[in-house]
């Protein structure tokens, strides 16, 4: 059992409380066609740098290859579409505190946030790529990697204060990230996806999957985030083949083509939102007949092309169902009216699918979580 003090709980508190507004005003802009002009800015993070050198490989630095990789993608992106204004964290080896980051992203307004960064792991023998949105890290892996990635901040002064009480090496910090739900998880899970899609396919990199773990520079992002792992520095070949001009290339090509397919869509779809006209809806006039039910279900896998349902593809598990959405596949298990009995089977999931979360429905369209939570709750 984990115990939690007042303060930290009430910074929880105080936090969610955040994310819900937030995440509800979002929706309703997005949902209004309020500044839906398409994917115009993004900002790009090549993590580490300066006193921070990040993973050591036996040749090299992370925060070298990080933005080597992470200028080559804004170049690419700079060069295929104009229109849309490229922002680095850093464009140099300088020490960018992660808020700094953050700050960053929210207040030039980006529709995009990309983390570069390089893996590492005690054993030499693990390899391939790995792209993370911010959740509740659902393996002691996950785990591992995002302490790694957030004891940046103990180059920074004052960091306990600066962060809230966070503490990167206790777990009791990562708490918080249980409670918490992105309001554009499943935009950074789309993008993330098509990563990974690009990596395997395109470059014939290791794919170790989509995942979620507790990021603090993917923490107060108000947009789409995700923090890609382009490789192991501690396995001895990735680590040459990372740090080369054309493993760079490669890399920055996968993300770009990714990004490119994300934008597209992106572009797409804002602009049928963009031109439907706002509806308001009497409550009172709808029956409660009439109004969808809203739904949970655990998603355990997306892909690009589609899977077919044998249970044989998804580690034997029955009752799996496809949803199509933005061009991408989703495939999902459990159909619960309760959150609390789809929070009881997802933990069920996970025993197979380590990285299964949680998704809304209203009728048969996905919504964020938090507004389906508070309907329920009305």
């Amino acid at each position: 059992m984990v115990f939690v003090n007042k303060s930290i709980f009430f910074r929880i508190f105080t936090l969610i409380s955040v994310v819900l507004l937030t995440s509800s005003l979002n929706f309703y802009a997005f949902g209004q066609g309020i500044e839906n002009d398409g994917l115009n800015k993004i900002v790009i993070d090549p993590g580490h740098g300066g006193s921070d050198p990040g993973t050591i490989g036996s040749k090299t630095y992370e925060k070298n290859i990080t933005l080597s990789i992470a200028l080559k993608l804004g170049t690419l992106i700079k060069d295929t579409f104009p229109n849309v204004e490229v922002i680095y964290t850093r464009k140099n080896d300088k020490f960018v505190p992660l808020d700094e980051r953050t700050r960053i992203a929210n207040s030039e307004k980006a529709d995009l946030f990309i983390s570069i960064h390089c893996n590492a792991n005690p054993s030499r023998s693990p390899y391939g790529t790995e792209t993370y949105v911010l959740g509740l890290h659902k393996s002691e892996d996950n785990l591992d990697v995002a302490m790694r990635e957030n004891a940046v901040i103990t180059y920074e002064d004052n960091y306990s204060s600066k962060y809230e009480g966070y503490d990167p090496k206790s777990t009791e910090s990562y708490i918080i990230f249980t409670l918490m739900q992105n309001a554009y998880l499943d935009q950074s899970l789309k993008l993330a996806n098509d990563v990974q899609t690009e990596f395997r396919e395109q470059i014939h990199r290791f794919d170790r999957g989509v995942k979620q773990a507790g990021f603090l520079v993917l923490w107060k992002t108000s947009m789409p985030s995700i923090l890609i792992e382009t490789g192991f520095l501690s396995n001895s070949k990735e680590e040459a083949f990372l740090n080369t001009d054309s493993g760079q290339d490669h890399i920055a090509n996968a993300i770009f083509k990714a990004f490119s397919y994300y934008k597209k869509t992106y572009d797409i779809r804002n602009s049928v939102v963009s031109k439907i006209e706002p509806t308001i809806v009497n409550d009172s006039s709808v029956s409660n007949q009439e109004k969808p039910d809203i739904t949970f279900k655990v998603q355990i896998k997306s892909s690009r092309k589609r899977i077919p349902l044998a249970p044989k593809n998804f580690k034997n598990l029955n009752g799996i169902d496809e949803i199509v959405s933005d061009g991408t596949y989703k495939y999902t298990v459990g159909n619960k009216k309760s959150y609390s009995e789809i929070v009881e089977y997802c933990q069920q999931v996970r025993k197979k699918f380590p990285d299964a979360f949680i998704i809304a429905l209203k009728g048969s369209k996905i919504i964020p979580l938090d507004i389906a939570l508070k309907e329920i709750s009305i």
